[in-house]
Formats: structure tokens, C-alpha cells, sequence
């Protein structure tokens, strides 16, 4: 008998598993199987410090119209003609010959004198960032621009133009110079005489905040802020297979492209046996093939060509260098289709191979059309389809955090790219991407900046059905991987990466690693042929969307109001002619005193308030504690007022629908009784949960009114107060539902979903707006404070009508 008993045990084991195994084969089959993906966070070598806020608002951009004031920015022009009419020499008040200019975190180790320069402007540039710039009158010139020198209305004064997160911005300084001992502190040029890029650097540490503050900085940073493009960079110990082809396109499109050797720790700007400089940054000028002829064979062989800034006579002396043997298997034709000379002016050619064998990075700005002037638009072949957006992580809201955060991820900024056509001599039918994510600073209040956050992004597709979808909810990422991501989540001020994807849909989540970060950003796509970009956001309006599951209604519709035979209508109109005044209307100091009563179990809860302060400022509406009821009505003490209006709050709309599917339990209908107990208590001691003492805001009351006050006359009659106490009865349910530890706050990460649930639909921008100014600092909504949100909101949009921004 045991052994059958074991048997059918076993039995009925291995069938109670493969039921389970096929029913959650089943399950998957239909919504997929849940993803576990992992991103990876990565520390920068140097931290970045971002500019200020402080510098942003004096440098920022010009004028938008003429409404600002127009001392809000330094302005070149302005200052040099005061300064040649009064005859003195211009003295930049916001970036002082100081101490503080140099350095933030601690005081110069010598002494510094600050001089002005003397001598010619030539055309020099030693900053490895304008290698390439030099070369290009129309980008050297946005960046320098000509109407300044040392002769021809001196002023002491000099401005530089810098592209500053999708905007440019004009930076203007004196000339004093920071110097020891006769000798530029900084950077300085080989010639003694010429100082465009000490001038420059001045500029630039300006933009940052001192001198200090670009220790961080890296090249590509640079070649941005000059040319406005996007960077990426390659190691070229781990090149891509198609790394030949990525150069040779970028020389299409006008890219500046510059490579570096590895700096010997022990040796200052070290000479390799080769020729070439270690740490020192090389130009690259042009990528291609070229025509070989051999008495064995002929062929083409991939090319590149660089130049050394310096312009001397350092250059590559290994195969295919200045005068080697290895050109007299080039033709004639081919030589001069390239160009090719052997004068010893910095520039050479290496073989592709040799190019990778001996350098170790390889960086490339390219340019977005608008950042070629037209004569560079008309001779260049190829242009990269741009589009760019700007958003903002707000803590509570829309920082998210990165998918190993799923619960809070889809809250991020979304944004949706099309890409129709694949590219151009695309064997495998892709589309190159460029996705650049770079983090703003402008909201810090220390002048010094604030550090880089760790931020990166993921890539998923998209099909039609999804596109339905704004923006895509928790089990969208659930249940689909990402198709592309950035390489790392990393500390520095952008993160870039470079794809190829089909065309079709796709989705780009940018985010901070970890959630509840705040910053703001901008977000730009680089593709080789159409793209486009657009916010996967809500719509603005009031009602249900139907094709939108995350705005699902989380109750019934709300039923008309009750009729004037109703016994509870004629509850709330005794209410109301009992705290009205002699015009039979209400302000909004008769409805801040219901309020208080009525829903102070809502509000946020602590435990340091005494019954004795709450009777004090709950006390009960009588005449003593307000205006009189009047004199013609049947006037209510102050426990039936309360227990009629609790009523009333939670029995205005049909229990058996509202209370059932909010679940929420018998505890509301003894709610006036325990109101009345703690009002009425007398024992001092007795402590309850309640954390603001002043009850509903002047503020939150007053918008109430407002609302509602369709005469503008400051008051609201009984048809106004009834509709007022109908949405408050509604938007207390939407919010207990969202409240699950009764504690009168709800996340801010809730708000989009507790507001849908109420019939409004919002865009991030919007969210974010709300939660700057009604939430707490870390991103909590008090009860009185969604209240206000509503009211804000359905003043906006207007009851039941479909609105769009």
C-alpha cells in the first residue's frame, strides 16, 4: 500500500510540474518572458566639473527679444565703445585678475601677476581641440571672430563664441593675462609675440567658472564647444572591423578628426624612434585609397594622412613618410589627385595599418549641417540628418534611474526615432545612428558647478502597435530588451555611441544610474539618412484615451449630481446656508474651516502635535470661530456640520461602485465620529497624526474658489460649492488609492498615474513643473498639495473638454 501511495505521489508530482511548466509556457507565449537585463556603471579617471549657473546667465545666450533686460548679458560691442569713449582699458568685473579665477579648491602655490600682452595676433593655435579649427577660415572664425586686435580700436577688450548645449554663446574678456616671472602661467604659443591661445584658454576658463575648472576637460569636449558637432572616439587597440570606412565617411562630411599617442609617464611630449610625439595630438586631414602599382601586382591601399599642429619638421619617418621609396609605386595622376608634397611642414602619410599599429586613439567632432558655413554645405558630399531635444530628470518624477531600477525606469524621458531608408551602399541594409547624450548644468546654485552625474541610455524597437502606446509603461520594459544601449552608464558631461539598426521604429530611454537624480539634458541623433525624432510623451487633455493602457481610469465614471430631491443635496445645502454669508455665498475662509475639519485625517501625518494645537487650529465652525450662520436657515452645531460634510465626501458617489473598487473599507463611515473624538477630547497628552497645524493652505483655498468663481466676484454659490465638493469627493478617492500606508503623502512617480486617474493627461514637462513647486525635496506630494494640483489643472483645461497644448 505505501509503495502505491509513493507512486501516485510521485505521479501526481511530476504532473502538478508539467501542468505548471505548460501553464507558464502558455503565459509566456502570450506576454513574453520577463527580461533581466543588467547595466553596467563606470567611473571617469577625471571627474568633470560643469559650468555654473552663475556664468551661464551672464554669458547666455542673446536676447530672445527685447523684453530682457539688456544688462542681463555682457555685450562686446557695447563695452568697447564706452571704454574707447572714456579712453580706459576694459576690466572684466566677472572674471577678476583674482586668486578666485585661477583656482576654487585651494590658493595659488606662487605668486601670480596678471599683464596685459603686447605684440601681433597671428594665426597659431596650440590647443589640440582647434587643430582641424585653424584649417577652416569659416569654423575659426565663428569660433575667433575678426573685429578685434591689438592696433585698430584697442579697448583692452577681446570675445570668443563657444556652442553651449544647442545654443551659442558669446564670451567676452579683458586681456590681462595670469603670469610668474614674466612667463604665461597657462597655455602660451611658440611664438612669444602671439597670444590667440592664451586668449582663448582665458575665455574658455571663464565659460567653467577659473582656470581650475577645465583640469577635467578632454579634447572632445573642446572640439564641441568650438564646433557645436558631436564626438565619438575609438580605441584603437580594440577598432571596429569597419573603422576605415567610419574615417573615410567622416572626411566626407567635413568632420574634424584628430589621434594620439599615449603620454610616457617619465618623459614630457617623448620622441618615439618613428618620429612621432607621445601625449601629443595629431590632425587628421584626409582618408582614402589609393592607387598602387608594383612590378608584381596592383592594387589600392587604404591611406590616411595627418598633420602635426606644430608645423615642424616632427613627422612620421617610417614607410610611406616624406621622400620614402614606397611613392614610386604611386602614379603621377594619383599623386596629384591627392595632393602629395614632401615639404617638411608637419604633415604625412602613413599606411592605414601602420596608422593603427602606432597611435592609440582616434577621436572624430562631426559637424552638423549648420555648423558648415554655405561654401562647406555646397563642397560637401555627404551631411548627417540631425535632430535634437532637450529634457530634464526631475527626483520623484521623471528620474527613473536605469533598468536595473525596472519599477521606476519607464518613468525617464522617452523619445521615438524613425529611420526610413537604410544607408547608402549598405550591404547589410542598416542605418548608421549617432545617439549623444549630454547632461546640463543649469540648475546648481554653487558658483563652482556641480560634478557630472553617471548617465547613459538604452535603445529598444518598436512596432506599430507599440506606437499606439505614450509613453511605453513598466510592462513594456518587462518584458523587451533593449536592442542598442551606451556603452557604459559613466561621470562625464556626454555619453556617445555609435549603431546600426534596420529601419523601423525605435525607442530611446535616456536616464541617470541611479533614480531620483536631478539634472537636465539634451539629447541629439546623427543618422546618414532621414530620421525622425519625436517626445513619446501623454498628451495633454482631460478624458480617457483610449489606445493609452497606462491612462487607464482606475474608477467609474463619476454619476451626475445628485438631484435636488435628494436627501443628502438637502443635507449640503443646510451645510451651506449655515457657513454662508448675507449674499448666501462662500469664501474661501468658510471653505478653508470645512476643509480643515472635514478631511484633516488626509493631510500629512507626524506625531509632535498635541490635541491641544489641533483645537486650536480645528476648531469648530460656530460663531465664535467665524462669520455667523444666517439667521433665515436652521443652523448646525459644529459635530453635525462635520458629520454631514464627512457624509457628504464619502457618499457622493455610489458606494457599491466607488468604495468597492477603490477597496476601501468600513473605517470611512466612523470617520466624523473619530473626528468628533479628537476634537472634543480633553486629555492634553493625547497625541495624533497630523503635521500641519494650519490645516489647508490660503493658497490651496483660494484656487479652489477661484475655480469655480464664474462671476469673479471672490465667492461661490451653492450650485459652484456643490461642484467644488464633488471633484474634492473624487480627487480624495483617486488620491487614497495611491496613499496605501495612509500617511497623507504619495510618491511623486505616482502623480502621473493618480492624475490620469482623475482624467488628466500630462506631459513631462508639465509633471515636472507641478513637482518643482507643490512636491517636497525628495519628490513627495502632500494630500492639500494634490489637491492644489488639480485645482491648477482643471482650472487650465476646463471641465470635461478635450484640451491640447
Amino acid at each position: 500500500m505505501d509503495e502505491i501511495k509513493g507512486f501516485f505521489a510521485k505521479a501526481g508530482k511530476e504532473f502538478m510540474n508539467a501542468a505548471g511548466e505548460a501553464a507558464m509556457g502558455a503565459a509566456k507565449d502570450i506576454v513574453g518572458s520577463v527580461i533581466n537585463e543588467v547595466f553596467i556603471k563606470k567611473e571617469a579617471e577625471t571627474k568633470r566639473v560643469l559650468p555654473s549657473i552663475k556664468n551661464m546667465r551672464v554669458l547666455g545666450e542673446k536676447p530672445l527679444s527685447s523684453h530682457r533686460p539688456h544688462t542681463d548679458i555682457q555685450d562686446f560691442e557695447t563695452i568697447r565703445g564706452q571704454c574707447l569713449a572714456s579712453g580706459s582699458l576694459f576690466e572684466d568685473p566677472l572674471f577678476p585678475a583674482s586668486n578666485e579665477s585661477l583656482m576654487f579648491s585651494r590658493r595659488p602655490d606662487r605668486y601670480v601677476e596678471w599683464l596685459r600682452p603686447h605684440g601681433e595676433l597671428g594665426d597659431c593655435w596650440l590647443l589640440a581641440a582647434t587643430a582641424n579649427l585653424t584649417q577652416d577660415s569659416n569654423l575659426f572664425f565663428r569660433v575667433v571672430p575678426p573685429d578685434q586686435n591689438f592696433e585698430e580700436n584697442y579697448a583692452g577688450i577681446f570675445h570668443f563664441c563657444f556652442w553651449q548645449y544647442g545654443k551659442w554663446v558669446d564670451v567676452v574678456i579683458d586681456d590681462r593675462l595670469p603670469t610668474h616671472r614674466g612667463e604665461l602661467l597657462y597655455m602660451n604659443s611658440a611664438e612669444k609675440n602671439e597670444f590667440w591661445s592664451a586668449l582663448l584658454e582665458k575665455a574658455y576658463a571663464k565659460l567653467h567658472g577659473s582656470y581650475e575648472a577645465l583640469k577635467g576637460g578632454s579634447t572632445c569636449e573642446a572640439m564641441e564647444d568650438f564646433t557645436g558637432g558631436v564626438t565619438e572616439w575609438y580605441d584603437l587597440k580594440e577598432a571596429p572591423s569597419n573603422l576605415f570606412s567610419i574615417l573615410a565617411k567622416a572626411v566626407e562630411r567635413n568632420s574634424m578628426m584628430g589621434c594620439s599617442l599615449e603620454p610616457d609617464p617619465n618623459v614630457l611630449e617623448a620622441e618615439t624612434q618613428e618620429g612621432l610625439i607621445r601625449g601629443h595630438a595629431y590632425s587628421i586631414t584626409k582618408v582614402c585609397m589609393i592607387d598602387i602599382v608594383t612590378p608584381n601586382r596592383t592594387g589600392r591601399i587604404p591611406m590616411i594622412r595627418l598633420r602635426n599642429p606644430w608645423g615642424n619638421e616632427a613627422e612620421w619617418n617610417g614607410p610611406w613618410s616624406d621622400g620614402s621609396p614606397e611613392w614610386r609605386y604611386i602614379p603621377d595622376e594619383q599623386k596629384d589627385e591627392i595632393g602629395l608634397n614632401f615639404d617638411r611642414d608637419g604633415e604625412f602619410w602613413m599606411s592605414f595599418q601602420d596608422f593603427l599599429n602606432h597611435f592609440d586613439r582616434v577621436e572624430i567632432c562631426n559637424l552638423c549641417p549648420d555648423a558648415a558655413m554655405d561654401g562647406q554645405q555646397n563642397a560637401c558630399k555627404r551631411k548627417w540628418e540631425t535632430s535634437m531635444f532637450e529634457g530634464e530628470w526631475t527626483p520623484g518624477v521623471t528620474a527613473g534611474g536605469c533598468r536595473n531600477f525596472l519599477e521606476t525606469f519607464w518613468h525617464n524621458p522617452q523619445y521615438v526615432i524613425t529611420l526610413e531608408d537604410p544607408d547608402e551602399e549598405d550591404d547589410d541594409g542598416k542605418c548608421t545612428v549617432l545617439v549623444a547624450l549630454m547632461q546640463k548644468n543649469r540648475r546648481s546654485k554653487r558658483n563652482l558647478g556641480m560634478e557630472c552625474l553617471t548617465i547613459g541610455f538604452a535603445i529598444y524597437h518598436l512596432t506599430d502597435r507599440d506606437m499606439q502606446t505614450r509613453p511605453q509603461g513598466l510592462n513594456f520594459f518587462k518584458y523587451h530588451a533593449s536592442v542598442a544601449r551606451s556603452p557604459h552608464f559613466i561621470n562625464t558631461r556626454e555619453v556617445t555611441a555609435r549603431f546600426k539598426l534596420p529601419p523601423g521604429h525605435y525607442l530611446i530611454v535616456p536616464s541617470t544610474f541611479d533614480p531620483n537624480e536631478e539634472g537636465e539634458f539634451i539629447i541629439r541623433v546623427y543618422s546618414e539618412t532621414r530620421n525622425n525624432m519625436e517626445e513619446n510623451d501623454d498628451h495633454v487633455g482631460y478624458g480617457e484615451d483610449e489606445n493609452n493602457d497606462n491612462n487607464a481610469r482606475l474608477y467609474p465614471s463619476m454619476p451626475s449630481p445628485v438631484k435636488p430631491v435628494d436627501p443628502q443635496r438637502d443635507a449640503l445645502q443646510r451645510l451651506f446656508n449655515s457657513v454662508a454669508g448675507s449674499d448666501m455665498e462662500v469664501d474661501w475662509m468658510n471653505l478653508k474651516r470645512i476643509l480643515d475639519h472635514s478631511l484633516r485625517d488626509d493631510l500629512p501625518k507626524s506625531s509632535d502635535i498635541s490635541a491641544h494645537t489641533q483645537r486650536e487650529n480645528f476648531a469648530p465652525l460656530s460663531k465664535e470661530n467665524g462669520e455667523a450662520p444666517n439667521a433665515t436657515t436652521t443652523a448646525l452645531d459644529g459635530g453635525n456640520i462635520v458629520d454631514t460634510l464627512i457624509s457628504l465626501i464619502c457618499g457622493l458617489c455610489n458606494k457599491n461602485t466607488l468604495d468597492d473598487m477603490l477597496g476601501l473599507d468600513e473605517q470611512n463611515n466612523t470617520a466624523s465620529q473619530r473626528l468628533v473624538d479628537q476634537i472634543t477630547t480633553d486629555d492634553p497628552n493625547n497625541s495624533v497624526m497630523i503635521a500641519n497645524p494650519e490645516g489647508f493652505s490660503k493658497d490651496v483655498c483660494r484656487s479652489m474658489v477661484a475655480m469655480l468663481d464664474a462671476d469673479k466676484s471672490g465667492k461661490l454659490g451653492f450650485e459652484e460649492f456643490e461642484a467644488l465638493l464633488t471633484d474634492i469627493a473624487k480627487w480624495k478617492a483617486v488620491f487614497k488609492v495611491y496613499d496605501v500606508y495612509k500617511t497623507g503623502w504619495i510618491d511623486g512617480f505616482q502623480l502621473r498615474a493618480a492624475l490620469s486617474s482623475a482624467g488628466y493627461h500630462l506631459n513631462n514637462r508639465i509633471l515636472n513643473a507641478l513637482v518643482h513647486r507643490y512636491g517636497s525635496r525628495d519628490g513627495k506630494i502632500a494630500f492639500d498639495d494634490f489637491l492644489m494640483c488639480t485645482v491648477k489643472i482643471k482650472t487650465y483645461m476646463g471641465k470635461n473638454t478635450t484640451w491640447k497644448q
